[in-house]
């Protein structure tokens, strides 16, 4: 072998021996994507959801999501790049962080939905205790049209809420019951006014009780007595208690009548203007001179300060009546008592006789 040649053969020894460090180095560089990463960290991610985590651990579970779309973006720059330069040590620091992120998350969610779920049940069970407390305290007076009215929307409430809960919306659920106990507040507030105007108004009452019966008394003459708050209707003879009937009331019992279709039986002193032995809607009936002068003032008043529509209208044809019986106020605001009953008072009540109605009255003879 000639020198050239050998020189050569060192030549392409050299060469061999500068490539053969940088080929390891590429081949060191040449790594597959962390697929297995990717899929680990997007379970995770699906598994808080279904958890919960959107809901009850937002911040958290925002941020896995964040860190899940990160680590694809980063992952597919790699895959961009030529092989022996791919790095993907980002990707799957990235995609490990949101599988650690959503864990807790996902924990987090558990933990609250454990927590509202304990306090919406609570709640439930407190609303309930409410409703029926309300419904006693107004099953012991009388009807209340927009008190039974905020107390059908508490109920329903209640209803939405149980829905709620079983459907494991716990954060719905309470906001349901809030609606109930606001509407059960609007109860509160209608009896506050309610007891504040029979206060004022008892002393007016007890002076009509007196007044019919020093009447009854002077003329020797019959009067009715009507309490509504004790649904009985009192017949006098010569100023002295000769019969006591149950009576039921307008389905609004609980207040002076205002206006036509209010469903309350008027408060006030009247006469019998008519005796209906045929013809009446309820077997016989015994009609009053409602609205008298003093219905029509206080409904002129009201309609001055706004407290009814300027349409409405006074009313009238409130009666004593038959076909009671029922057990419930129900009438569009007359009095009404059984048939057999209504045979007996028309034998002794007339024309002229006076009826005073008052929702209560601590005078009696």
């Amino acid at each position: 072998m000639n020198t050239r040649k050998v020189r050569n053969h060192i030549l392409l020894l050299y060469q061999l021996l500068m490539i053969l460090p940088l080929v390891g180095i590429l081949a060191a560089g040449c790594q597959d994507a962390p697929q297995s990463s990717f899929e680990k960290a997007r379970f995770e991610v699906q598994q808080a959801a279904e958890a919960g985590a959107l809901k009850y651990a937002e911040t958290d579970f925002r941020r896995a999501q964040n860190m899940l779309r990160e680590g694809q973006m980063e992952m597919a720059r790699q895959n961009g790049r030529l092989a022996p330069l791919r790095n993907y040590h980002q990707a799957d620091s990235l995609f490990s962080l949101t599988v650690k992120i959503a864990g807790e998350a996902a924990e987090k969610a558990r933990k609250r939905i454990e927590a509202m779920k304990a306090e919406a049940g609570n709640e439930i069970e407190q609303l309930k205790k409410q409703l029926t407390s309300w419904r006693e305290a107004l099953d012991g007076s009388l009807v209340m049209y927009d008190a039974e009215s905020h107390w059908s929307k508490a109920e329903m409430a209640l209803k939405i809420s149980e829905k709620l809960y079983r459907d494991r919306q716990y954060r719905e659920t309470v906001k349901a019951v809030a609606d109930g106990y606001q509407s059960l507040s609007q109860i509160s507030r209608i009896l506050d006014d309610y007891a504040n105007d029979a206060a004022g108004k008892t002393a007016v009452w007890n002076r009509w009780v007196r007044e019919t019966v020093d009447e009854s008394r002077k003329n020797g003459s019959p009067a009715i007595i009507v309490d509504k708050s004790a649904h009985k209707l009192y017949l006098l003879k010569n100023g002295k208690l000769t019969r006591t009937f149950d009576c039921e009331l307008g389905y609004n019992s609980a207040r002076q009548k205002y206006l036509a279709g209010d469903g309350a039986t008027p408060e006030g002193k009247y006469r019998i203007i008519q005796a209906k032995h045929n013809g009446s809607k309820y077997y016989k009936a015994l009609l009053l001179d409602y609205p008298n002068q003093n219905d029509k003032k206080r409904f002129a008043e009201n309609k001055k300060k706004n407290v009814i529509a300027d349409h409405a209208r006074i009313g009238g044809l409130i009666e004593i009546h038959g076909d009671g019986g029922q057990n419930q106020d129900w009438t569009d605001g007359c009095v009404a008592l059984t048939n057999g009953e209504m045979d007996f008072l028309m034998a002794q009540a007339s024309v002229g006789t006076p009826v005073t109605i008052v929702r209560r009255s601590e005078q009696w003879p």
